[in-house]
């Protein structure tokens, strides 16, 4: 009976990496390009970029720590319940998994909202049509994901070489034509230290952390990765490196050949740079590639997420029928399924920057904060536990980690805060409505 609820551990370091980098990547850089020169006004944008980096290093330390100790499928799931125990780690994983079931589908209806929207410049479309396409696209991807882990590791790998080829590609065309002053003329940093800047950095940043999110990708993907101890913390540490240098070398070309003021008000800046340097025809081959990142984002999205339900549901915190694996292929054909409707829901439903900015605020406090609070603690609870990967500087990372995404918590618009806070709220009372079902059953029996 176990054998029929059993994943493979079928992804090696190379297909752990590039899984976590397509995550990263997508569409997200692509589409917030233009709104951080805006917020910066100009090339002081790159400042969040760093900001960006520094925190998924951060806070990649303490999923390092997890991930290494507790490789299962699930991830945060598995993290809460560890760190925090008894009663309170039951609560803090059941919110994660009630947070997950509507955040992670939003993540996969961002990606998809913005494809169709990147899509418009090869075909324009109308709201309607555009709809078409994202709803589309989330039926492809549960399609393309419709396999067992070692066929997905070997489409990863495909993927990552498209999505770091089509960056590098962007950083090497724009070399001929860089222009040094754009980026660093001494009067585009002359910005004074006030509550309008740290605001405006505060946003930027915002979106900067949104592109860097999924370096933490592999821990959900724990119960599957190849020697996990050693594995997971490379893979994380591999993949932030790899696209910070990608993300600020992007940022960096584009800036020095198209004038930010430019850029501000374009929907389309990877065009807009082909345009400049090439022509419309190899803007349009760029596009589409840039096209193929975003299926390849999404395409690791909804694997790692669909790993969390399974988890839950395989020690009775979640609905028994996500626990099912594909008897022939060993995947959670259930979960994904599940989370690949309603992503195709929410993209129907919703706007781009509606969804990101809640995207991010929800998982601030529940995830992010509260993992690095409970590593913190279980350091010092129980200081004599194996820790196959044990934090550089201790505590410092996970203290450095919980100031930056609170900083951006505050900074957040006070609607996505109140929703954040809401659906805490009523996972706390689902939690307890679900522990008084469980114990009147109990008494029943």
């Amino acid at each position: 009976m176990q054998n029929e609820h059993q994943l493979q551990r079928g992804l090696s370091l190379p297909q752990a990496t590039a899984i976590n980098m397509i995550d990263m990547v997508g569409i997200g850089p692509f589409i917030i390009i233009s709104g951080m020169v805006s917020l910066m006004a100009g090339p002081a944008s790159l400042i969040a970029w760093v900001i960006g980096a520094f925190l998924a290093y951060m806070d990649g330390m303490v999923w390092a720590e997890m991930g290494a100790k507790w490789p299962e499928a699930g991830g945060s799931y598995v993290f809460l319940q560890k760190l925090f125990g008894g009663n309170a780690g039951r609560l803090m994983a059941f919110l994660f998994v009630w947070q997950t079931s509507i955040q992670a589908p939003l993540v996969v209806a961002s990606g998809a909202i913005g494809f169709s929207q990147y899509f418009s410049y090869l075909i324009p479309l109308d709201p309607i049509q555009k709809k078409m396409v994202s709803g589309a696209l989330v039926i492809v991807l549960v399609a393309l994901l419709y396999r067992d882990i070692k066929s997905i590791g070997k489409i990863s790998i495909v993927l990552s070489a498209i999505t770091i080829g089509t960056m590098l590609w962007i950083i090497f065309s724009g070399a001929p034509k860089f222009n040094t002053s754009q980026v660093f003329d001494r009067s585009y940093w002359s910005f004074d230290c006030s509550k309008l800047f740290f605001a405006a950095l505060g946003q930027a940043s915002l979106k900067a952390v949104y592109s860097y999110l999924g370096y933490y990708n592999v821990c959900h993907l724990g119960g599957e990765i190849k020697n996990p101890s050693k594995n997971i913390p490379r893979a994380i540490f591999l993949s932030i490196t790899g696209i910070a240098i990608l993300y600020l070398g992007m940022q960096t070309v584009i800036l020095g050949v198209v004038p930010w003021q430019q850029l501000a008000h374009s929907d389309f800046v990877i065009s807009l740079f082909f345009e400049t340097v090439y022509n419309h025809t190899v803007a349009q081959v760029a596009t589409f590639l840039i096209l193929c990142i975003a299926l390849a984002s999404l395409f690791a999205v909804i694997l790692g997420y669909s790993r969390v339900p399974y988890a839950a549901a395989l020690k009775g915190d979640f609905f028994p029928v996500f626990g099912k694996v594909h008897p022939r292929l060993k995947f959670p054909h259930v979960s994904l399924l599940a989370l690949g409707g309603l992503a195709f829901i929410f993209s129907l439903l919703f706007r781009l920057g509606e969804v990101i900015s809640a995207i991010v605020t929800m998982r601030i406090l529940i995830q992010f904060v509260s993992q690095a609070v409970g590593v913190i603690r279980w350091h010092y609870t129980k200081p004599g536990d194996e820790r196959p990967f044990k934090m550089p500087l201790f505590p410092i990372p996970a203290i450095i980690s919980i100031i930056i995404w609170l900083y951006i918590l505050t900074m957040s618009e006070t609607i996505f805060i109140a929703l954040a806070l809401g659906i805490i709220v009523l996972g706390i009372i689902m939690f307890y409505v679900k522990e008084s079902l469980v114990t009147s059953k109990s008494i029943q029996r």
